[in-house]
């Protein structure tokens, strides 16, 4: 058996530091601690608080995940990352990114989508594939999203345009096609592409 010794509230928020025989357990959420109704002089079981244990892990990792969803759109991988790096046990953070994804607030898809939308006129679509694969969006998702929201003139119109905007007051030599290569291959742009664009606007001699 075990006894509460005290309980004592952190600052003004709806947590309090746990100590049983006089030896400090840790925090707990106070909804948690309200659900049994608990306070200092009880006493129960080891296993009990071992229960209690899970259970508030469970409840703070899935309400620090659902207010971190709610500042910014993430994918699974995103939140699993994020709730790591603040010190949750991978149980936790499992139970919980299963539930906020049955919730509907986590959507691979819906991410997918929104990010397109948000930098389609910014990056290529190599560039944006690999974002996207990076923050654990399957590449399935990907391919279905790009043949569905983007097409191969679109990703041309693109490319001339950031091109013109790089070789803007540029002498047309070869050290700057050579810059210029790198530079668009950096953006994730094909080489068929960038030699197109390249070919447009020195042939039409438009700077």
């Amino acid at each position: 058996m075990k006894q509460i010794t005290e309980m004592k509230k952190i600052g003004r928020g709806d947590r309090y530091k746990l100590f049983l025989d006089g030896e400090y357990f840790g925090t707990y959420e106070a909804e948690i601690l309200a659900r049994y109704c608990l306070k200092s002089g009880q006493c129960f079981e080891e296993e009990f608080f071992d229960r209690l244990q899970v259970e508030n892990g469970d409840y703070a990792c899935f309400n620090r995940g659902l207010t971190a969803l709610e500042k910014s759109m993430k994918t699974k991988k995103m939140l699993r990352d994020y709730l790591k790096e603040k010190g949750y046990p991978k149980q936790c953070i499992d139970r919980a990114c299963d539930k906020l994804a049955e919730y509907g607030y986590i959507n691979d898809e819906s991410f997918c989508e929104n990010y397109i939308i948000s930098y389609r006129h910014q990056k290529s679509r190599r560039k944006m594939k690999y974002d996207l694969l990076s923050k654990g969006v399957n590449e399935d998702i990907i391919d279905q999203k790009f043949d569905l929201m983007i097409d191969e003139e679109d990703e041309s119109e693109k490319c001339l345009k950031f091109a013109r905007k790089y070789l803007a007051g540029k002498a047309f030599d070869i050290k700057t096609k050579q810059k210029f290569y790198n530079h668009m291959a950096g953006k994730g742009y094909e080489f068929g592409q960038i030699a197109s664009a390249w070919e447009t606007i020195t042939q039409n001699q438009e700077f």
